[in-house]
């Protein structure tokens, strides 16, 4: 196998532990025995029906500001602008539950799942994939966005640098195909692009939305298509982003910033 013309390289990982807030930057990351980053997604708020607590349900999530310890064993959380934070140690969740609880206006409790976490697709339930020249070139399309913004509207796990925009649309083929590929020394399955929801249409911080961003974005996405990616997997274009899974025989290997991009 032989790197991609660039060479186009990781150039950062974010995983989120808690689904639906604040990620956390990383120099390097191990696949864990469920096949995704360890500590991505591994908690997600439910509420006492079982149903759970996500910026899709609820913008009222953009008001939760987090902080995690560098050990992901507590966490900082606060609401808005406040300067007031209230510290918790995931190990003791009973005053996390009751403040979060408070929080939503709704009994809520914190569920962790460390092996596969929580995510929102079974089949490709591994890391998400963009470039920053995708997100780039997003941005270019809304006045008032920056590459910051567009970063934590679409809250992919791995960036790539080095390609031109959409270059992550060569990592998904054609369908019913899982398009192998690797990062560094981790193997790779590229599903689809990723189906959009409403959460990227509101800003990270005060969940404003921009009004017809959904439409406005699969005008713009459809006519910024680039020649190889599949115009099959689209049966919309409110898609953006790479689904993955990672293969059983990956575990435990490291995914690091600077790893190279390798295509079958």
């Amino acid at each position: 196998m032989s790197a991609t013309a660039g060479p186009i390289r990781v150039s950062r990982i974010d995983i989120f532990p808690i689904k639906s807030l604040p990620g956390v930057s990383l120099r390097e990351s191990e696949i864990n025995a469920g096949g995704v980053l360890t500590g991505d997604r591994v908690w997600a708020i439910f509420d006492d029906a079982g149903a759970v607590v996500n910026a899709k349900r609820t913008p009222r999530v953009h008001d939760l500001r987090c902080e995690f310890a560098p050990s992901l064993t507590e966490i900082s959380l606060s609401e808005g602008e406040s300067t007031s934070r209230h510290h918790f140690n995931l190990a003791d969740r009973e005053p996390l539950h009751r403040w979060l609880s408070d929080f939503f206006g709704l009994r809520v409790s914190l569920q962790y799942e460390p092996r596969r976490g929580f995510p929102d697709d079974d089949a490709a339930y591994g890391p998400t994939i963009v470039s920053d020249a995708s997100l780039r070139a997003v941005a270019t399309w809304y006045p008032k966005l920056v590459l910051s913004g567009v970063r934590r509207r679409f809250r992919s796990n791995i960036e790539l640098e080095g390609g031109e925009a959409f270059c992550e649309d060569r990592l998904f083929g054609a369908p019913g195909e899982l398009k192998p590929f690797r990062l560094g020394s981790v193997g790779f399955l590229g599903h689809n692009p990723c189906q959009r929801c409403a959460v990227p249409t509101r800003d990270p911080d005060t969940g404003e939305v921009i009004p017809g961003f959904q439409k406005s974005f699969a005008r713009f996405r459809e006519q910024h298509l680039p020649p190889w990616a599949d115009a099959r997997r689209f049966n919309h274009f409110y898609r953006f982003a790479v689904n993955t899974s990672i293969p059983a025989a990956e575990v435990g290997k490291r995914l690091r910033v600077g790893d190279l991009l390798f295509e079958a």
